[in-house]
């Protein structure tokens, strides 16, 4: 497994890093004696980086995370980098945003009791909070990192003007944005910034949600449980669209010996300002090929043949389940 710096943090990560997101019941049902082999699957091929959240399940990802890397967590701890979010809140009506120093306080400590673990390697704000100033947010993050509760702080869906507005109180090390083929804004000032000032770049959905996995078709429906049921993303023209152009991607990267799935990632980790690329999958047949993403190295006449590729489809900015 490649390994990079992660920007200004000094940590050394895994270019993949095993996300969680889909263990936290956005996704539907799952099988977590599955979820856990594949976790564990992940560390036996070197990932060291393994992202998750408050609010996936609100405990439920990061108690399954915890139960599946406990022997390691509990023997050699600095062996492992542990990113998690905190900053939503659950309400009757749903989820909101709350980056209060109270509720952020409270958020660590209960990653901490779900992880199993004395501190986070790397704390991130889940959403920017217009109604808290950054100020607040940012000192208190500052004192956990004082307290040795967190070591790291990051925040994830943030543009520019937010991470310079929290900069002030408190350096931005990482950003997590989401970016994948059919989504790209971020190339055109966030990514352009994170590089000038050395954050930490971690990518979310590399693989648009399961529709650069090839594994998709006209006729996949999806269970009411899963988010993309209600998805404009994959229903009606956009979705018909779009799996075009992921049938023309499958060609090109059946002619390099690769898969579709491989040649997403891989594409996202080939530029220069991406550190990381989190994928999650619920089976260790999944971890491998995924995994395997980290060793291809895309030349610039394959970037610019995918580039030709992607001029038909239709770009997307949303939603998933945590727009909130």
């Amino acid at each position: 497994m490649r390994t990079t710096t992660l920007g200004m943090t000094g940590l050394r990560v895994s270019r993949i890093a095993f996300g969680t997101w889909q263990l936290g019941g956005d996704w539907g049902t799952f099988d977590e004696q599955q979820a856990v082999a594949a976790i564990r699957r992940a560390r036996e091929r070197e990932v060291n980086l393994f992202d998750t959240a408050q609010a996936y399940g609100f405990g439920k990802a990061e108690r399954l995370l915890g139960q599946a890397l406990r022997e390691e967590l509990d023997r050699h701890r600095e062996a492992l980098v542990i990113a998690t979010k905190g900053g939503l809140r659950k309400t009757d009506s749903g989820v909101a945003r709350d980056a209060s120093p109270e509720w952020l306080r409270s958020g660590v400590d209960s990653s901490l009791r779900a992880l199993g673990v004395d501190y986070i390697d790397l704390y991130q704000v889940h959403w920017p909070d217009p109604k808290v100033p950054m100020a607040e947010t940012a000192g208190a993050l500052r004192e956990l990192v004082e307290a040795g509760k967190i070591r790291h702080v990051g925040v994830s869906n943030f543009d520019v003007e937010q991470m310079e507005e929290f900069s002030k109180t408190l350096p931005v090390e990482t950003l997590q944005p989401p970016y994948h083929l059919f989504r790209r804004e971020i190339e055109e000032d966030i990514l352009p910034y994170t590089r000038r000032h050395n954050i930490g770049v971690l990518v979310y959905g590399p693989l648009a949600h399961g529709l650069l996995t090839g594994a998709l078709t006209e006729d996949t429906t999806f269970p009411p449980g899963d988010w993309r049921s209600k998805s404009p993303l994959f229903r009606g023209e956009t979705f018909r669209r779009n799996l075009a152009v992921v049938r023309e991607l499958e060609e090109f990267a059946e002619g390099r010996g690769i898969t579709v799935s491989q040649l997403a990632i891989a594409w996202t980790l080939a530029n220069p300002a991406v550190h990381v690329a989190i994928v999650g999958a619920r089976q260790t047949r999944h971890v491998d090929e995924s995994l395997a993403a980290a060793d291809i190295s895309l030349s610039e006449t394959d970037l610019a043949e995918i580039d030709k590729i992607m001029a038909a489809a239709t770009p997307v900015t949303g939603p998933s389940p945590e727009t909130v």
